[in-house]
């Protein structure tokens, strides 16, 4: 089947609190197979307990999409108008997360996963521009991420530049790779 045919058959639409159970299974089977080349299992585990997982701000800012096809859901990624720049519920204080002033922040690149039988086939690529587009309707002329070591060459190949690497800490002593990037709208 051709890349075409996989447009034809993922369609792209907003995440609702319904799809959080469904996204968190989709992020394990995500991070644990798409992440083995670049950390180790320990790293990976880790990152699940204290990083990787649903932000459900961006459902309700209404900012997260999900791509589905007849099996369910196959990826979702989403972007935000909020200072929060990676995480799940699971990494925040609870406080409010302030919202950025689209004249001088960038907005977020936030939260993508493809399950792993759907990788490498666009999904990404379009779930990042419905992003990119939805914030520059709201005023964002820039855009940055905390980007993993398996999501960097997507970012690279969609024009995002590294700014610098960076290092993610988890309480129990792990740390993950990654890099902070931006990009220009």
């Amino acid at each position: 089947m051709n890349l075409d045919a996989h447009h034809a058959l993922v369609t792209i639409r907003l995440a609702s609190m319904e799809d959080v159970p469904t996204l968190e299974e989709l992020i394990r089977q995500s991070v644990r197979v798409l992440s083995l080349p670049y950390y180790t299992e320990a790293e990976i585990e880790s990152g699940l307990k204290y990083i990787f997982g649903v932000d459900t701000q961006l459902i309700l800012d209404q900012t997260y999409f999900v791509a589905e096809n007849i099996y369910g859901l196959v990826g979702c990624g989403g972007w935000s108008k909020r200072k929060t720049l990676f995480g799940g519920d699971q990494s925040k204080q609870n406080e409010p997360d302030p919202l950025l002033d689209p004249k001088t922040n960038a907005a977020r690149i936030r939260a993508f996963y493809v399950h792993p039988q759907w990788s490498r086939k666009g999904i990404g690529r379009r779930i990042i521009k419905e992003c990119e587009e939805a914030a520059l309707q709201q005023g964002f002329t820039k855009l940055e991420l905390l980007a993993t070591l398996p999501g960097q060459p997507l970012y690279s190949a969609l024009g995002y530049s590294i700014v610098e690497p960076a290092q993610i800490k988890t309480p129990d002593g792990n740390t993950l790779g990654g890099f902070r990037m931006e990009k220009r709208l």
